[in-house]
């Protein structure tokens, strides 16, 4: 049996019968004649060689088991196909295909997550490819062209293609487990915690390479993943610097300990949005640019926008 090869048109037809439930239903939301809805499905059950609906003795068309069974695949093909006309429609607007990110391993997890769900919801078609990085890895990925747009950490140097702009800074709090030594002490005299192992967060970037940030004791184990260094703070093995919005719960149910170490008492950690000077903006990118901006600093978010190329 040779089959037909249906047309969007008549897909579309069957299901708009489907989820109106009659003929006339379909063909007061398609604005077309009854005789024209009935037409198409007639037509789409003859390409296929199936019954899709039974007509005789009920008011309401019935799917068939063919009609049920081909439902699916009839809703998956129409809605490729509005996807293929959305993308299309998006590129004769201007918008972005799709759009690289990266951002500091520091950076509240909540905050971009819920950022993220409003992108989303604005810009449904763009396909958002995120990166996490440490220090230095942020801007190199900027000026090797995997990335548009990002968001770093301190310890930066000048890089003539980027523009930059501060956007706010979390609190980093020097933490241990409550059986440490460290976290033992009622007061921890000075050099104390340089005899101690401290966990550092290692920067995979040559951009930053031998540039130390906030380190303290002598010994160190240098960690590139930052839920790894909160597995072992939380085991006991070293002391560390961890943004307090990770640590919140772990502090309030006293699986961490705050330590008043009199050489690294704690400090803001900066975060600056960072984007190519040579690459203009989309709409996409001019959003996440003003959203990345107001979650952590609204204050600043109108004189960024007029910071972009």
């Amino acid at each position: 049996m040779q089959l037909g090869q249906p047309s969007i048109d008549q897909l579309r037809i069957f299901l708009a019968v489907v989820d109106e439930g009659s003929f006339g239903g379909a063909a007061r939301r398609m604005g077309r004649a009854i005789s024209a809805i009935s037409y198409g499905v007639a037509q789409l059950e003859a390409m296929l060689a199936v019954k899709l609906f039974e007509r005789e003795g009920s008011r309401r068309p019935e799917l068939t088991a063919a009609g049920r069974a081909l439902l699916p695949s009839a809703r998956a093909v129409a809605d490729d196909m509005d996807a293929l006309l959305a993308k299309t429609r998006d590129h004769h607007q201007g918008l972005e295909a799709e759009l690289s990110l990266v951002i500091d391993v520091m950076y509240p997890p909540a905050v971009l997550a819920a950022l993220l769900k409003d992108f989303t919801r604005a810009f449904p078609t763009v396909d958002l490819r995120l990166h996490i990085e440490a220090l230095g890895g942020v801007p190199a990925m900027l000026l090797d062209g995997r990335a548009e747009l990002g968001v770093a950490g301190p310890m930066l140097g000048d890089f003539a293609e980027l523009e930059r702009s501060v956007i706010g800074a979390v609190d980093l709090v020097p933490v241990a487990a409550p059986d440490h030594p460290l976290a033992r002490m009622k007061a921890i005299p000075p050099g104390t915690a340089r005899q101690h192992l401290q966990l550092v967060l290692s920067d995979r970037s040559p951009l930053t390479e031998g540039r130390e940030f906030s380190v303290t004791a002598a010994r160190t184990w240098r960690l590139a993943d930052l839920g790894a260094k909160h597995a072992l703070l939380l085991e006991g093995i070293g002391w560390g610097n961890m943004p307090r919005s990770l640590i919140e719960g772990d502090l309030a149910a006293g699986r961490l300990v705050p330590l008043a170490v009199p050489e690294d008492p704690g400090i803001a950690y900066t975060f600056t949005l960072l984007w190519r000077r040579d690459c203009p903006p989309g709409p996409a990118r001019q959003w996440l640019h003003n959203a990345l901006a107001d979650r952590l600093c609204p204050a600043k978010a109108g004189v960024l926008t007029e910071n972009l190329p």
